[in-house]
């Protein structure tokens, strides 16, 4: 199933309608976890390390929907953790889906058939599957033989069957480039929707600090792999894959992914968890925003996570005709920072 021309039409009349009325910053898309637990120990996650306190939480059915109703975006991006591992993800699915919200489900794929039999292919619903490299490279990430191969099964099952299915990479230092590109070039000849793209964010919590990517080596190495000459299919708009090469520069607007987990909205974005707020509208002001950015916390300066670049490059564009024509051309007004996991 291809992207549906809905999730297009009904991102570019939102982000309009928020832009007559007035709004400065307003969320694209809610970043729902329902859980932090994952059946997978990744070197580079700093969630399940993060949130090792309370790992055993799990938000209701209700909670997750009140979290979509406050946020009001249109996409809805479940991550974690791992949500298949929730008892109740397809009903937290139907639910969103209920409401006309276009949903991506980030998942490891090692429940991902188990869970297909209990939620139907739908325009509303696609999935998302990590992958950070083809059979030695991945395994070796999440530390565990055969995942690859379990995640590839799921892709190939996912997509006979209907559903919409894209991917998701995460860039680390000592990657091997070429790996990569052959990865990106199989789940293109596969037929998935598109491959997102993100170096990973420094975790303060991950152990091994060397695994992380500068801006300056990221772009050396995207330059390559994200070569438009060799037609891979990324599910990231071409401005952002620009950003990612070095061509533009963006200050992040991280506050467009508002994050709710089992212990409220992070703040101030998916990346930065300083404290938790019951009150997303705590995530939009001028006062929080003036401390948080490129040049304004150390901890922002390598970032280039799609979470907070992509859709900077989106409401750039609506002041550049020019960009926005090569998003338009391109069919790229598409999902200003879907996929995040």
């Amino acid at each position: 199933m291809a992207r549906p021309l809905e999730l297009a039409l009904r991102l570019a009349w939102y982000i309009t309608k928020k832009k007559v009325a007035g709004a400065r910053r307003f969320p694209l898309v809610t970043m729902l976890e329902p859980l932090e637990k994952c059946n997978l120990a990744c070197e580079g996650c700093g969630r399940i390390r993060e949130y090792e306190p309370v790992i055993d939480r799990m938000l209701t059915v209700d909670q997750c929907i009140a979290a979509v109703e406050d946020s009001g975006a249109p996409v809805v991006t479940i991550a974690g953790g791992e949500p298949t591992l929730h008892p109740r993800i397809d009903e937290i699915v139907r639910r969103i889906i209920e409401r006309k919200r276009f949903v991506y489900m980030c998942t490891n794929a090692l429940l991902m058939e188990r869970v297909m039999k209990d939620i139907p292919p739908s325009k509303y619903f696609c999935f998302v599957v990590h992958l950070d490299g083809m059979e030695d490279a991945h395994d070796r990430s999440v530390y565990r033989k055969g995942v690859f191969k379990i995640a590839v099964r799921a892709i190939r099952a996912a997509l006979d069957q209907g559903y919409r299915v894209t991917t998701n990479t995460t860039v680390f230092n000592g990657c091997d480039e070429d790996d990569l590109i052959e990865m990106f070039t199989m789940l293109t000849e596969m037929g998935v929707e598109g491959c997102n793209v993100s170096p990973g964010y420094k975790f303060e919590s991950v152990p091994n600090q060397e695994l992380f990517i500068s801006r300056q080596k990221a772009r050396r190495i995207f330059s390559n792999v994200l070569d438009p000459k060799r037609k891979l299919r990324f599910y990231n708009n071409p401005l952002y894959l620009d950003f990612l090469r070095g061509s533009r520069e963006y200050q992040c607007s991280a506050w467009s992914n508002p994050t709710y987990t089992t212990m409220g909205w992070r703040e101030p974005c998916y990346l930065l968890g300083d404290r938790h707020t019951q009150n997303v509208g705590d995530l939009y002001s001028d006062e929080l925003w003036e401390r948080y950015g490129i040049g304004k916390d150390p901890r922002c300066a390598n970032c280039m996570m799609h979470c907070g670049f992509e859709s900077a490059s989106i409401f750039e564009a609506l002041g550049k005709p020019r960009d926005m024509v090569k998003l338009v051309r391109e069919g790229a007004v598409r999902n200003s920072g879907v996929g995040i996991g």
